[in-house]
């Protein structure tokens, strides 16, 4: 990846664990050739002190709202004019609900206020609390008022939980900044237009997890290379990605934002999140069709009473089906559907089709050696209504075995052509948001 010009980087550190990181993320953007100025809450202070970040950046860290070494005794203000971009890492519960209602309580949310810099925040915080209902509801308001998210990512967490909540590492925070508008060369010449410029797509990738207790939870196989591979071609080919991701260990795409969940609740709630501003929606994900009724508060300990356990499990949200039926005037996305079956593959797969309202299912057989989870290559039938007329034929294309990456590129290949065939009335996506039929901008 070309190292961007430099920019003026602001960096927040709030009060969490994950401010060790920042270190890292620090000297990162520094060796990249930006100039980082850091400001700390006084809670970041006990994690990591001012004295470690100066050195990295060699610059005096701010922590006091009214300096009396700046200009006029005014920091905030020579801070907030001086940025180009302000990026918190980490950003606790409690800074988000502090900038959500506004607050200028310390430098850093005062900064943020006064400041028309770009905004990037890292969330950094346990699981619980980054599912519970109150920062769900920040974070959206967050988005809304032009801050960007990067995470969190899921997986084990100082406190012994497991789960969403942990700051992303520095190097997967830097690549999501150079794919920034911010970030772009300025005097770069146009590029050439590319098939898929000027839409917006989203895909859901990877499996979900479903807890059971704080260590255990029901998943699949999926590994998520499938759908990042459609993200990465999407990407490729002009349009805007947004990647809804399970917990797997693969890198996140060049110019792709993705967004971090563990859960199918929490997968759905980003689904319908972001329909309403998709082109296309694809739900490649592997999620989980049931969830246990009851999370144990504790670990679940195995008795010597019994030599069974009984779960109680309770259906899973459709996610697709749900997008498929997605109405908001003409913002229904056109919506793909997969289905991983080992038996009467285009059977099962022409009844998904028509059950759940999808404008394109890809079909493939998961029980072949070499092919579907967990493997680098993948063969898929792909179907689509030939028209809106009841019980009309169905399209259909083959497409052998190939490389994930490259088959990606042709499933999107149908995408495209079915999108230009919505301009036509016959069509039964006429009505779903196209930037060639519409003269509206995408979302």
């Amino acid at each position: 990846m070309a190292t961007p010009s430099g920019k003026r980087i602001l960096l927040g550190i709030s009060a969490g664990i994950a401010a060790y990181k920042s270190a890292h993320l620090a000297r990162l953007l520094k060796k990249a050739g930006h100039e980082v100025r850091v400001v700390m809450t006084d809670g970041a202070q006990a994690f990591i002190t001012p004295l470690t970040l100066q050195a990295l950046t060699g610059e005096a860290v701010r922590t006091s709202l009214l300096d009396p070494e700046a200009e006029a005794g005014m920091g905030h203000i020579e801070l907030a004019r001086w940025a180009e971009l302000i990026l918190i890492a980490p950003a606790t519960a409690d800074l988000m609900a502090r900038l959500v209602h506004g607050h200028a309580d310390d430098l850093l949310t005062t900064l943020c206020l006064a400041s028309q810099a770009e905004k990037v925040m890292a969330p950094a915080m346990n699981q619980a609390m980054w599912r519970h209902p109150a920062t769900t509801r920040n974070a959206r308001q967050l988005e809304a008022d032009g801050w960007q998210l990067l995470g969190p990512a899921a997986g084990d967490q100082a406190c012994g939980d497991v789960g969403p909540g942990r700051m992303l590492e520095p190097e997967a925070i830097v690549d999501a900044l150079f794919m920034a508008p911010l970030f772009k060369a300025p005097d770069a010449a146009p590029a050439e237009a590319r098939p898929a410029q000027g839409l917006t797509v989203t895909i859901t990738a990877g499996p979900t997890r479903e807890p059971l207790d704080p260590v255990r939870y029901l998943s699949n196989h999926s590994s998520g290379k499938m759908g990042y591979a459609l993200a990465e071609a999407a990407a490729a080919l002009g349009a805007t990605v947004h990647l809804i991701s399970g917990p797997v260990t693969l890198a996140t795409p060049n110019s792709v934002r993705r967004i971090n969940v563990s859960s199918a609740t929490e997968m759905a709630e980003a689904a319908h999140r972001l329909a309403g501003q998709s082109d296309v929606f694809i739900g490649c994900a592997a999620v989980a069709d049931y969830r246990a009724a009851n999370v144990s508060e504790h670990k679940i300990k195995k008795t010597t009473e019994s030599d069974e356990l009984t779960l109680t499990l309770v259906k899973n949200p459709d996610i697709i089906a749900e997008v498929a039926r997605h109405r908001s005037g003409a913002t229904r996305p056109f919506v793909v559907g997969f289905a991983a079956e080992t038996r009467d593959l285009e059977a099962y797969a022409q009844d998904k089709l028509a059950r759940k309202g999808l404008d394109m299912i890809v079909a493939n057989d998961v029980s072949q050696a070499g092919l579907g989870f967990g493997s680098d290559s993948n063969a898929a039938l792909v179907l689509w209504p030939a028209s809106s007329e009841p019980h009309s034929p169905l399209g259909r294309r083959a497409l052998p075995a190939q490389t994930k990456a490259t088959l990606a590129t042709a499933i999107l290949d149908c995408v495209l052509e079915r999108l230009e065939h919505s301009d036509t009335a016959s069509s039964p996506i006429a009505t779903t948001q196209n930037p060639k039929a519409s003269s509206q901008d995408p979302q």
